[in-house]
């Protein structure tokens, strides 16, 4: 088997490859590396790599447990690069911005100790924007992320580098964290599978605000869902430190089978969410053309719309945004010597969070409640709701971010992402499908949401999906240059 060929299959096949003693450690770690030698420095997806030397040497030490029947679980030999607003010990942590520590962190973020315990090898960071701000990987740090189909074409973020390492095969699975679809959006951009579970089902850090952060959290990325769902099976778990996260145990990774009948399950198709909402005409028209997978599964699809005004929604978005981001990077802009270090849309975010006081954060609370409240009426019709993963397909990645959308002017920075809000006040376990490629020949994703808590059941309905739709065995063109998409 070439390496090519290794670096190609799922990484199921390649945990119980490894666990079968079939292949080493140490060759998936030199394939790796040797995909991330000629592709990196193009793609720019991975950043602060660990020495090649040091990496092989763990490898080698994971091969010796095995040697001696000791296998650390699913992620046994993995290489995984952790996103960089996440910690991993003896890595920096920049979060992309020139005003964060130089020194490495002292320890792991939770969801990375839980990764190395089941046998990860941490190889480096996986790109983000400043802060994790804004759904375009760039920054003054590190650069931009060039997408995994176009490298003149924005990766999405803030898990850009991760969606776009793993559709280039430099790594099996990735961490990523999504507030404002960051697990989703750069997953549609690059033809991969993001996974956005309930609320508290991957604890965050015991060390940050433990109540008022309800709005991001940390989850998996593969070319799988498969991969995926193993993937947060090793990421999930009650953590006493962590009031809010879930109790409910999920399966061993190992033991995952997300094999299941969904003929005959009812699925709402959300489309824009609003009828004013603007969608690009040829994001709105590929995601459609993949509806009728479902129903070749059996599925039952049915157009719906969300009962909650979308100003609601926006506005409750807003100030709970501006109040989380305001709260967390006050402090930094506080120095005024720190403002022509600070992007410009996280100096507006701090500015307008001065702004919120107690009765409009309330408010914006009351408006939460209500998009939630409108899912839940849904959910009395539907096992699972679909709409677009993104308004846009992958622009210029020389853009901060999209002007307009269909014609209509971007208010924000993040306007263009409105799509994926209503999900994330509501909490539902998100996940972003395949929906295929449009015009242009770019990729985009359909989001599949059911219940709150209902996170394997949206995952076996995806997993289905993913293995009936045409667009799952496709690779990017770098990777297969004679292949026709």
């Amino acid at each position: 088997m070439t390496a090519s060929d290794l670096l190609d299959l799922d990484a199921t096949t390649l945990s119980r490859r490894i666990a079968d003693r079939s292949l080493s450690c140490r060759e998936l770690m030199q394939a790796t590396l040797a995909r991330i030698d000629a592709l990196n420095a193009r793609f720019n997806a991975l950043v602060s790599l660990r020495d090649a030397d040091a990496v092989l040497a763990e490898a080698d030490a994971r091969d010796a447990q095995l040697a001696r029947g000791e296998r650390l679980g699913w992620m046994h030999g993995f290489p995984l690069a952790v996103k960089d607003l996440s910690h991993a010990a003896g890595l920096p942590t920049s979060m992309g911005s020139p005003l964060a520590p130089k020194s490495p962190a002292r320890q792991d973020s939770l969801h990375v100790a839980r990764a190395r315990a089941a046998g990860a090898i941490v190889i480096g960071k996986s790109n983000t924007p400043e802060f994790g701000l804004g759904s375009h990987t760039y920054n003054t740090v590190f650069g931009t992320t060039r997408n995994a189909w176009d490298d003149g074409k924005s990766a999405g973020g803030s898990s850009g580098g991760a969606a776009v390492a793993l559709a280039l095969g430099m790594l099996p699975v990735a961490d990523g964290s999504d507030m404002m679809g960051s697990l989703r959006n750069p997953a549609a951009f690059n033809n991969v599978i993001g996974f956005r579970p309930s609320r508290g089902r991957v604890p965050g850090s015991p060390d940050e605000d433990l109540f008022f952060q309800q709005l991001g959290t940390e989850g998996p990325m593969a070319r799988t869902v498969e991969d995926a769902a193993r993937l947060l099976c090793v990421q999930a778990g009650v953590d006493a430190r962590v009031p809010l996260s879930l109790p409910q145990a999920l399966p061993d990774a190992d033991a995952l089978d997300l094999r299941t009948e969904v003929k005959g399950r009812r699925i709402g198709w959300l489309g824009s969410l609003w009828p004013e909402l603007p969608v690009d005409p040829a994001v709105m028209a590929t995601c459609e053309q993949a509806l009728p997978v479902f129903r070749t599964l059996g599925c039952e699809v049915e157009a719906c719309q969300l009962d909650v005004p979308r100003e609601q929604n926006w506005q409750a978005w807003l100030r709970l945004r501006q109040l989380l981001v305001g709260g967390k990077l006050g402090a930094l802009a506080a120095d005024p010597r720190n403002h022509a270090r600070i992007k410009p849309e996280a100096l507006w975010e701090i500015e307008q969070a001065r702004h919120l006081d107690a009765a409009s954060l309330y408010q914006a609370s009351i408006w939460r409640s209500n998009v939630y409240r409108a899912f839940v009426r849904l959910f009395e019709r539907f096992d699972a709701v679909v709409a677009p993963t993104a308004q846009v397909f992958p622009f210029d990645a020389d853009l901060h971010w999209p002007g307009e959308v269909a014609g209509v002017k971007s208010q924000t920075y993040h306007h263009w992402m409105e799509i994926v809000t209503p999900f994330t006040l509501a909490g539902l376990p998100t996940l972003n499908v395949r929906a295929g490629f449009g015009p242009q020949g770019l990729p985009m994703g359909l989001q599949l949401a059911g219940p709150v808590n209902a996170d394997l059941a949206v995952l076996q309905l995806g997993h289905a999906y993913d293995q009936a739709c045409p667009w799952s065995a496709l690779r990017p063109p770098v990777l297969t240059p004679r292949e026709s998409r």
